[in-house]
């Protein structure tokens, strides 16, 4: 164990270490170089902030309005039909749309219900395997202006059902009910 605290404590110091020598040894300029990167990446964060302010605000909106827990008791019935927890429901509609709003949630449930509970897997393998799928898509293909992002739209979101639905049968089949 103390093997791979040495090795995740060196790991990025070790590589950013072996870029500059690398770049160095190519003979790159590379402290222009990332100076420059800096310059960009200020740039980048400066052109993100008013999709990033739009996603935030109709998050908070979609929770503060009630929408969330109505779309919800639609949902219980069903959810209890096949067995999976409506506590966590919830978590799979966040997830997509934002990462902090989830972790938030995941939060939540384990400290309700404890991190060794069903519920408490659950979320925590939910919260790991699926992505901000709608934050991704309206922050960076804004920042670049890409306007036509349909099909990757469509391909996040399967991804994040398939993940739901991995996690639910993996923490089943791995701790039970």
């Amino acid at each position: 164990m103390e093997i791979i605290s040495l090795i995740s404590l060196w790991m990025i110091p070790s590589l950013i270490g072996i870029i500059l020598l690398y770049g160095t040894f190519k003979k790159v300029p590379t402290y222009e170089s990332f100076v420059e990167g800096g310059k960009e990446g200020i740039q980048i964060a400066f052109s993100i902030i008013p999709y990033l302010v739009g996603m935030l605000v109709s998050i908070s909106i979609f929770r503060a309005s009630g929408a969330l827990e109505y779309f919800m008791s639609f949902l219980k019935p069903v959810l209890d039909f096949i067995g999976v927890p409506s506590e966590v429901a919830p978590l799979a509609i966040i997830r997509p749309i934002s990462g902090n709003a989830a972790l938030g949630m995941t939060s939540d449930l384990i400290a309700t219900y404890g991190p060794d509970s069903f519920i408490g897997r659950l979320a925590s393998v939910i919260q790991g395997s699926t992505d901000t799928t709608l934050y991704v898509l309206t922050v960076y293909f804004g920042a670049v202006g890409i306007k036509r992002m349909g099909d990757a739209l469509k391909v996040g979101l399967l991804a994040d059902l398939v993940g739901f639905i991995a996690a639910i049968v993996v923490v089943t089949l791995m701790f039970g009910k």
